[in-house]
């Protein structure tokens, strides 16, 4: 049987973080809805950033739905 699904965002998570960190922001898991919308919060500097929708999409995103396949969308909340 494979991990839940929750661990597997959260290990997908670990992955982007330290990129994210290094400009220090960093992103929280808050819930998948079952509609396959992934729901995260963004903290620090991320929160305030003009670029955050573009590394959502291209970082966030990409990454989660690599690992995580049952994830349709990534969504900052």
């Amino acid at each position: 049987m494979s991990e839940p699904i929750e661990q597997r965002i959260l290990a997908a998570l670990e992955k982007v973080r330290p990129f994210l960190q290094e400009d220090g922001g960093d992103v929280d898991f808050v819930r998948m809805r079952a509609d396959g919308i992934l729901e995260v919060s963004w903290t620090g500097t991320c929160k305030k950033c003009p670029m955050s929708p573009l590394t959502l999409r291209a970082g966030v995103e990409r990454a989660i739905m690599a690992d995580v396949p049952e994830v349709r969308r990534v969504e900052a909340v």
